[in-house]
């Protein structure tokens, strides 16, 4: 077991090993879950219920990290806990279990490079996630003496970039046309870029949609494409998209649809909108640089069928 991980033993009374994750949890199942799932991979844990968090966190002079485990939506007193972790995310890993619906208040006030968002996870994600966000807080810490590479779901995670990447650089030849084939830089499209059918948008995101009726639909994941293809669909429509719709879009499971979402819009081709109606909803669209770009490939690609 990695030394990191090593449990508490009361016998020896060892407080030498890391402080403990500490686990705000929003019901007695909820705290049962998170607990049952760290102590299972052998780290020692500190339970509060979600109301005395802040609290906790004002008290507690170390900690691994801090995961909430979430069942329901406690309202303003989430909201107080979700910006204190937002604000420690820089130093205090964060792991964030909650159900999918209620993706929205959780994602419109987390943003941090330290915060781990699950949703609908299972005990293994959770193992995982809470090994990832460790790592992270030790390499942070320690980065001469640690390898990123060696800890669970880095390969996940670096195949997910170099995927961004290449869509990046595909997007930023369509942005501007032929002529600019050999451009590094994404450049924001001028202002001619061509105008695309909601109609012809729509066939094509009810024909990828039909290919599951036949097949198995894990066989054709590509959430990047599906969600350029919906936030266009929107900005066409002049819709506005909430974080939980792109989700859904995008046809993987929440946490990955979120992790896509993240890594887009750190390429620089989604923006993300604060509703000024409601404080606890995002909305995701287009950058501008992208918008040209899938308008651009439409133009090119005329009635060929695009799936």
């Amino acid at each position: 077991m990695d030394a990191s991980a090593q449990p508490y033993s009361a016998a020896s009374g060892d407080y030498c090993g890391p402080p403990p994750i500490l686990i705000a949890a929003s019901s007695n199942r909820a705290r049962r879950r998170a607990l049952d799932a760290a102590e299972f991979a052998g780290y020692r844990t500190a339970a509060v219920a979600v109301e005395d968090a802040v609290d906790r966190l004002n008290l507690q002079a170390a900690a691994s990290a801090i995961w909430l485990e979430l069942d329901r939506d406690d309202g303003a007193t989430l909201d107080r806990l979700l910006d204190r972790v937002e604000a420690e995310s820089d130093r205090l890993p964060a792991i964030v279990s909650a159900p999918s619906t209620m993706i929205d208040p959780v994602t419109a006030r987390l943003q941090g490079e330290g915060v781990h968002l699950l949703f609908d996870a299972t005990d293994g994600d959770r193992i995982a996630a809470l090994a990832v966000a460790t790592s992270w807080a030790r390499a942070r810490s320690d980065a001469r003496a640690h390898d990123i590479s060696k800890e669970p779901d880095s390969a996940r995670l670096r195949q997910l970039s170099d995927e961004v990447s290449r869509i990046a650089a595909t997007l930023a030849r369509l942005s501007t046309g032929p002529a600019a084939a050999g451009a590094e830089k994404l450049e924001p499209p001028s202002g001619d870029a061509p105008q695309v059918s909601l109609d012809q948008v729509r066939q094509v995101i009810r024909a990828r949609r039909l290919r599951a009726r036949y097949f198995d639909a894990e066989l054709f994941a590509d959430p990047a494409w599906d969600m350029l293809l919906d936030l266009l669909q929107a900005e066409i429509a002049q819709h506005r998209v909430p974080v939980s719709s792109l989700c859904i879009a995008a046809a993987v499971p929440p946490t990955t649809a979120l992790r896509w979402i993240k890594t887009m819009t750190d390429a620089g081709l989604f923006k993300r909108r604060s509703d000024p109606h409601d404080g606890r909803r995002v909305f995701v669209e287009l950058a501008p640089k992208a918008s040209g770009a899938m308008r651009r490939y439409f133009a090119e690609a005329g009635k060929v069928a695009i799936i």
